[in-house]
C-alpha cells in the first residue's frame, strides 16, 4: 500500500505497524494520504502518526529516563502525540500514576516509567489521549529504537 502510494524504502517493523519510508510530502499530508487509503482499502478509520527521522531521534535523545541506570530499559515507553497539546493539567494526569511510575511531558510525547508494566498502568494511551485532547500512540523503548534504527540508513 505505502508503494502504491509512491513512498520509496519502504520498511516495516514487526507487525507493529510501525512503517519506514521515504516521501516527498509533508508529515500531514502523508498521515492524511494514509488513512484515507487505508478507510478506502480495508475499510476502517485508524489515526495514523507521521514523524520525521530527525523528531524520532529528538524524542529517543530527550527521554528523561534512558540514561538512568536505576531504571529498567523495559520499563521505559513513549507515548508519541499528533500534535502539540493545548493547555491541559498535568496534575489530573499524575494523579492516576502509581507511585512507582514516572511521566515527562514533552512538546510531541510522554515519556512513561512503569516498572510493573505497561499492562497495569492507568497511564494508558487512550487515558492520555483523552486527558491531552491529542491523538497519540505509545510504543516500548524497545521498539522506539529500533524503528530509528531502521529508518536511520534511509536519511
Amino acid at each position: 500500500m505505502y508503494e502504491n502510494l509512491g513512498y520509496q524504502h519502504v520498511k516495516t517493523y514487526l507487525q507493529s505497524g510501525n512503517v519506514v519510508f521515504k516521501a516527498p510530502s509533508s508529515e500531514n499530508e502523508i498521515a492524511q494520504k494514509i488513512s484515507r487509503r487505508i478507510k478506502t482499502e480495508y475499510g476502517f478509520e485508524v489515526p495514523v502518526i507521521v514523524l520525521t527521522l530527525d523528531e524520532l531521534e529528538k524524542i529517543i535523545e530527550n527521554n528523561p529516563f534512558s540514561n538512568d541506570p536505576e531504571k529498567d530499559p523495559s520499563a521505559l515507553y513513549v507515548t508519541f502525540l499528533a500534535t502539540q497539546p493545548a493547555i491541559f493539567d498535568p496534575k489530573t494526569i499524575e494523579d492516576k500514576k502509581r507511585k512507582e511510575e514516572e511521566i515527562h511531558f514533552a512538546d510531541n510525547a510522554v515519556y512513561l516509567y512503569c516498572p510493573k508494566g505497561y499492562g497495569v498502568t492507568k497511564l494508558s494511551n487512550t487515558f492520555l489521549e483523552s486527558k491531552l485532547m491529542v491523538t497519540a500512540t505509545t510504543r516500548n523503548w524497545k521498539s522506539t529504537n529500533a524503528i530509528f534504527k531502521l529508518a536511520e540508513p534511509l536519511n
